[in-house]
């Protein structure tokens, strides 16, 4: 019997089976956990569907070769991938600090992988097996395939297929590229002329076999000329489909990267199938006793929907890894596995999500989508409804009606995000009356990232009053139902086009609603993004109009510390923002001021300090910090 139904780890998990070599061997950044919602599980379960003997080498030593080697030569190659976040994101937050916690890691772990670890592992890889055939994927490489901006060192790098030395790069979903280079492989085809398939890209030395291609600014064009980056970048944007979508070439150095189109996304039957493989919905019994991964927590009771959005956020990267056709799998394939879900031994009765990158999209945008592929320059969403757009929640509402019916399901969550302007363009509220009553447990979280216009057009997201409309009917329907249910709101600060008084502005709506983030995400600036382009060019590359960057370190934490205005750990910060930009009429006792002035005339404020936040507000200890600062002198004025 094969240890739980697991892929193999080792070379006695391989005897188990009865294997004396594996076809294809995954290297993967992340901890083994056999559920879909990790990338390298999915892969290779696709791949075993196909009849390829598969295994899984986790998270090895990358100091030498050795973990490499211990499942053996395979009889193909290497698929590599960092795991479900880019290494760099997953070790760094945006202010460049490692972070204190891996959430793919036995027991949350750090230092399990590599910085880069897609191109450490390969290296490693040519050192132990020369001549290997070498496949990379996942989010590290789909969206690093070309020349592209890296924050953490800031500067531009060359595509990771390059700096990698793989042989090919799968990009987006992958199930199908990967099956069909096996296949290949297995065929007996040299890698080096796998050049066909869809959603892969390569590197030639010269373009002669290359046909019907779209050459954009090279590599050190792009490194040197911002006007270059940015005009790179709107080619490789409103190539991504995989109907009108063009093959695209850029020069690297002596090199050339050709990137196919994209592959086409599953169909409904296709994602059906790859959702029906025998996962084991957990992380592999060999961490049990280094405290599991914590990943699983969030999706282990969770049941993925459907994939692609066409919903178009600049600081998204799902429309350079999804794509815009949103796919979506079959009522009775999604029921099959909530009834999985309940028979499992920890199941306490709550579905914590159905969903995906956007929980109520189920369908195409438009029907135009399938035959002629999303538009080019348009956005589906933004900056209103498209008037094409089908809007339609019925068939997400039949479904969760079926879902919550089923025996031992006591509730099914929407956690998910949700686009609150596709809810808002439907003919009525049944949709969002439905998720009220039965479907959010006290709070609904929901993404407006701003509201000032201005910052807004640049994010993609919907302008004028939309998110206030959406707040005032979500009241009004938990009133109506007798519910007590809020709304948490995400907001970004120092997104491009983001200014102080943009910041501002977005401060004075907070105080107007009464609502004060906990938690504040400065845009943080990850390679594939519309807006990292901005961030790094200044231009937006869709106008090639310049853009206002706030990068440094001083503006970027008055920008945080605005949102958060009551905060008297922000206080100085606060003040320090309002009189920069000439907002001092915020300053003082009336009902529409921030904050209290300092000084003499401000011991209501230290009052408010000493005694907690004002009614509303979450009470709190003394903080003697800004006390210590109330009693600095004021170098300017020379008083306390």
């Amino acid at each position: 019997m094969v240890l739980n139904g697991y892929l193999p780890i080792s070379r006695g998990d391989m005897q188990e089976r009865g294997w004396e070599q594996l076809d294809l061997i995954l290297v993967s950044g992340d901890a083994y956990v056999d559920h879909h919602s990790f990338g390298a599980a999915l892969i290779l379960r696709v791949l075993e569907d196909k009849g390829f003997k598969v295994g899984i080498i986790a998270q090895p030593d990358w100091k030498s070769t050795g973990d490499f080697q211990k499942l053996g030569r395979p009889r193909l190659g290497f698929l590599v991938t960092a795991g479900n976040m880019d290494s760099m994101v997953n070790h760094y937050s945006v202010n460049k600090r490692l972070r204190e916690k891996d959430y793919y890691s036995p027991g949350g772990k750090m230092g399990l992988r590599p910085d880069r670890a897609t191109i450490v592992y390969c290296n490693r890889i040519r050192e132990a097996f020369k001549d290997m055939p070498i496949i990379i994927g996942g989010i590290e490489a789909s969206l690093r395939r070309f020349a592209h901006y890296d924050y953490w060192s800031d500067t531009v790098r060359k595509s990771i297929l390059i700096d990698s030395s793989a042989d090919l790069l799968v990009y987006g979903m992958g199930e199908k590229q990967i099956v069909g280079i096996a296949q290949q492989l297995n065929d007996g085809m040299d890698i080096k002329f796998i050049r066909h398939i869809l959603g892969t890209c390569y590197v030639v030395d010269d373009l002669e076999y290359v046909d019907d291609y779209t050459e954009i600014p090279s590599s050190k064009q792009v490194t040197e000329d911002k006007v270059k980056y940015a005009e790179a970048y709107k080619n490789q944007f409103q190539e991504q489909d995989p109907i009108r979508g063009k093959t695209l070439v850029q020069r690297q150095g002596n090199k050339y990267l050709v990137q196919n189109k994209p592959e086409m996304p599953l169909t409904r039957e296709e994602l059906d199938q790859v959702y029906s493989l025998p996962f084991q919905r957990n992380y592999h019994p060999v961490y049990e006793k280094l405290g599991g991964i914590p990943a699983i927590e969030e999706v282990k009771f969770s049941i993925v929907s459907s994939r692609g959005c066409f919903g178009n956020c600049s600081f998204c990267s799902i429309t350079f890894h999804q794509g815009r056709i949103v796919q979506s799998r079959s009522e009775e394939s999604i029921v099959q596995e909530a009834v999985e879900i309940t028979n499992l031994q920890d199941f306490k009765g709550y579905i914590h999500d159905v969903g995906g990158p956007t929980a109520n999209f189920r369908n195409v945008a438009c029907d135009k989508q399938l035959k002629e592929g999303a538009c080019r320059d348009k956005h589906c969403l933004h900056p209103a409804p498209c008037k094409n757009l089908n809007v339609d929640h019925q068939e997400y509402l039949k479904l969760l009606k079926r879902l919550r019916t089923l025996p031992r399901i006591k509730k099914v969550f929407i956690r998910s995000g949700l686009r609150y302007d596709y809810i808002l363009a439907d003919k009525d509220d049944k949709f969002l009356n439905e998720l009220i009553e039965h479907h959010i447990s006290g709070q609904l979280k929901v993404a407006p990232e701003h509201i000032s216009p201005k910052v807004l057009r640049y994010m993609g997201k919907p302008a004028g009053h939309a998110y206030e409309k959406f707040r005032k009917k979500f009241f009004y329907i938990n009133e109506k139902l007798g519910k007590k249910q809020f709304i948490v709101p995400y907001f970004m600060s120092s997104h491009p086009g983001s200014t102080l008084e943009t910041a501002i502005e977005l401060a004075e709506y907070l105080r107007d609603t009464g609502y004060q983030p906990e938690q504040v995400q400065d845009f943080y600036p990850t390679p594939g993004t519309l807006s990292t382009t901005m961030f790094f060019t200044g231009l937006d590359p869709l106008t090639m109009k310049e853009v206002y960057i706030p990068k440094s370190k001083t503006e970027k934490a008055m920008q945080r510390a605005l949102l958060q205005f009551r905060d008297p750990k922000k206080y100085p910060l606060v003040h320090a923002a309002l009189t920069q930009a000439g907002r001092t009429d915020l300053i003082g006792f009336g009902p529409k001021c921030l904050i209290r002035p300092r000084g003499k005339g401000g011991e209501g404020f230290k009052k408010e300090i000493q005694n907690g936040y004002k009614k509303g507000q979450k009470k709190g200890p003394t903080n003697k910090s800004v006390e210590g600062k109330l009693k600095r002198k004021d170098p300017k004025t020379n008083k306390r």
